[in-house]
């Protein structure tokens, strides 16, 4: 019978700290003696877990082809087949009547990464078609490391060319000129830091940009209008921009605002009764974020005119716009909101059915296209892509991603709950169940994240029905830290204040048990990277509440990771978690940190996940913590460790590896919780 393994123990105040040491043979191996506990451990449930992989698959339609694209003399899309792990890219000429109707015949075949990936891992960073549209700018992460190759493909005669740089971020930006290409270098830290430009046909590459503050990453990319370059320089708190006519790739930038600590401001340039003009997105009069309008010739901030204050209830998250008006992408009340802005019109808001759902602008198409793309979906409805008129209103499901084989959305109930913080915080959940499930405790699995002001908007899942039609519960757990209730909330959620993050997951699990949605004994909890992080410190803080946890690529050695400057990330990552050369701040990440504040107490059963590749989290982190939890924790519960060796901070890049790994989480979760194994 094969034992769980032990990893040994050094001396000094990071006892496992020897499994930092990537590449060793006693690392490797002691990684992989996990990975086989973990098979042997779950050795009875590979048939449960084909029965689950193929479940998962059937209702997912395998040959499938997206929404075209419409631009310029061209229709782009994307083509999946049955069989293939990622979806073919296309163009086709556009009909003249100005439809989506695709001539197949006279289809071209741009990219294949079935045949790039050759059954290994593959990332595709940028994909970026030149402005004349004879040429394709693709980069290519091989490894999981999410450092990029750069390719550019003729599209005329097939002929690649790799182009000659390293320690690429992946970004490709075009001018105008559909020969001048602007890209990023990562420096030691896997930080974007540098802006280079590249002439297609010359050796090298002329230095543009270099970042030198470390908390700071540079991004290029091309405006609405499609006539500025933009130059983003942001840190967690603070931004910069840069701007450039697309016309002249060899002139120069011209900043608009010189960063100023605290402020962040996000410029877009685009028409306004029709003058050529900047929207600018500025926190300079409020944490919400006011928009802001100047000139083409005039745009720095001295010039700007306010066109939205700030409002205390509403965050302001996204403008798009294009030559049919502008739209607003809000939040309120814990949902995101659609406001449309048409030229020559009166602004109009998006009415929604759901009662918790996402809403986003997917693509705002071509500039002066008078239609905008947006997508929807909610926990039991499938994502919907709408047409949006902005002129009128009108709005057109131009397409709905299927259900393959029987689903009623309305055999499910999606609500929005509220459960109460120990300071008095109402706390935001969004739930979905069968209707017979609702009515007496259930398995739950609770889902959370609560970090850098990022949003968890309900979505549906395909996975996810086999654990519903099991009679699970699932929710999500919309904790302080994140940006559900606007800048407020987020703010609420990180540094001094981080540990509501955890108080508000524990309330929300609370709740739910106290409504008879489930027990402790059926609750399930997960998260992922920053959101590992809330797995770990409520395990620490409450381990009793719940019966299995699940924590993917964790990050949970975050005092160590933050007292290393030069690993990826750490320096700019001061802004969220602190810095912990401050004795202050150093005793403050002591108190929660996951991994130094293991304890002997019992444990639910855990699955934990790592990528050996992965340049965000380092596989180390979830190492260390399973060790240091199989040392002192006082359960027989299952403790399991999986190591992807050859995938990132995403996992496997494949949709089937991706469905095999759903597969053997939700297999878990009914093992562990006493579920029947069908």
């Amino acid at each position: 019978m094969p034992q769980a393994p032990i990893a040994r123990i050094q001396s000094g105040d990071d006892p496992y700290r020897w499994l930092e040491e990537r590449d060793a043979p006693e690392v490797l191996a002691h990684l992989e003696a996990e990975n086989a506990w973990l098979e042997a451990e779950l050795a009875d449930q590979q048939a449960l877990r084909e029965t689950l992989f193929q479940e998962i698959k059937g209702r997912i339609r395998e040959t499938d082809l997206s929404l075209p694209v419409p631009w310029g003399p061209w229709l782009y899309y994307q083509r999946t087949t049955a069989g293939d792990e990622y979806p073919r890219h296309y163009r086709c000429p556009r009909p003249d009547d100005g439809s989506l109707a695709l001539d197949e015949a006279r289809e071209e075949l741009l990219l294949d990464p079935n045949e790039l990936a050759a059954g290994g891992f593959l990332s595709i960073g940028a994909f970026s078609i030149s402005p004349d549209h004879a040429r394709l700018a693709y980069s290519l992460d091989t490894s999981g490391d999410e450092t990029y190759q750069l390719y550019v493909k003729e599209l005329a005669s097939g002929e690649i060319h790799t182009l000659p740089f390293a320690q690429c971020d992946g970004s490709m930006t075009w001018a105008n000129d559909s020969a001048t290409l602007f890209f990023g270098e990562l420096d030691d830290t896997h930080r974007p830091h540098r802006l280079y430009r590249h002439r297609l046909g010359q050796d090298g590459a002329e230095l543009v940009f270099e970042e030198g503050d470390g908390r700071f990453f540079l991004s290029c990319y091309r405006a609405s209008s499609e006539r500025q370059l933009i130059l983003l320089l942001n840190s967690k708190t603070t931004s910069e921009t840069w701007v450039l006519d697309a016309d002249t790739p060899e002139g120069a930038w011209t900043c608009l605002a010189p960063r100023e600590e605290n402020h962040e401001y996000y410029a877009d340039h685009g028409k306004l009764h029709g003058q050529w003009t900047w929207l600018i997105r500025s926190n300079q009069t409020g944490i919400n974020f006011a928009l802001y309008q100047a000139t083409e010739t005039e745009p720095g901030r001295a010039h700007w005119r306010e066109l939205l204050a700030h409002d205390e209830a509403r965050m302001l998250e996204g403008v798009s716009l294009n030559a049919g008006g502008y739209v607003l992408s809000l939040r309120e009340g814990g949902l995101p909101i659609i406001q449309v802005h048409p030229e020559g019109a009166a602004p109009y808001p998006l009415q929604l059915p759901d009662a918790a759902y996402s809403l986003y602008v997917q693509d705002s198409l071509e500039f002066d296209s008078p239609v905008i793309r947006l997508r929807y979906e909610a926990l039991n409805r499938p994502a919907q892509v709408r047409q949006l008129e902005l002129a009128t209103g009108t709005q057109q499901v131009l397409k709905e991603t299927p259900v393959e084989g029987p689903f009623d959305a309305d055999a499910y109930v999606s609500q929005r709950l509220w459960a109460t913080a120990a300071d008095g915080t109402r706390i935001p959940i969004s739930l979905v169940a069968r209707r017979e499930t609702l009515g007496q405790p259930a398995p739950l699995y609770l889902y959370g994240y609560g970090a850098y002001g990022e949003s968890l908007d309900p979505w549906f899942s395909h996975a996810r029905l086999s654990l519903l039609e099991r009679g699970f519960v699932f929710a999500i757990a919309h904790v302080r830290g994140g940006g559900e209730l606007g800048e407020a909330w987020y703010r609420a959620g990180k540094l001094e204040h981080k540990t509501n993050s955890f108080g508000d997951f524990i309330a929300c699990a609370e709740h739910l048990i106290a409504e008879g949605y489930t027990s402790s004994t059926q609750l399930a909890i997960s998260g992922g990277s920053a959101g590992g992080l809330l797995i770990g410190a409520v395990l620490n803080l409450r381990a009793e509440l719940f019966a299995a946890a699940i924590a993917e690529v964790p990050f949970v050695d975050v005092l160590n990771t933050m007292q290393n400057p030069d690993l990826p990330l750490t320096v700019t990552e001061y802004d969220e978690w602190g810095d912990p050369s401050d004795p202050e701040v150093f005793e403050r990440i002591r108190a929660y940190a996951p991994y130094e504040n293991v304890r002997a107490q019992a444990y639910p059963a855990m699955l934990v996940v790592a990528g050996y590749n992965d340049s965000r989290v380092q596989y180390w982190e979830a190492a260390k913590w399973v060790a240091r939890l199989r040392a002192s924790r006082t359960d027989t519960h299952p403790l399991l460790l999986k190591t992807d060796l050859g995938a990132g901070h995403g996992g496997m890049s494949g949709r089937y590896q991706a469905l095999r790994d759903v597969a053997l989480e939700y297999a878990f979760l009914l093992k562990v919780l006493g579920l029947p194994q069908r």
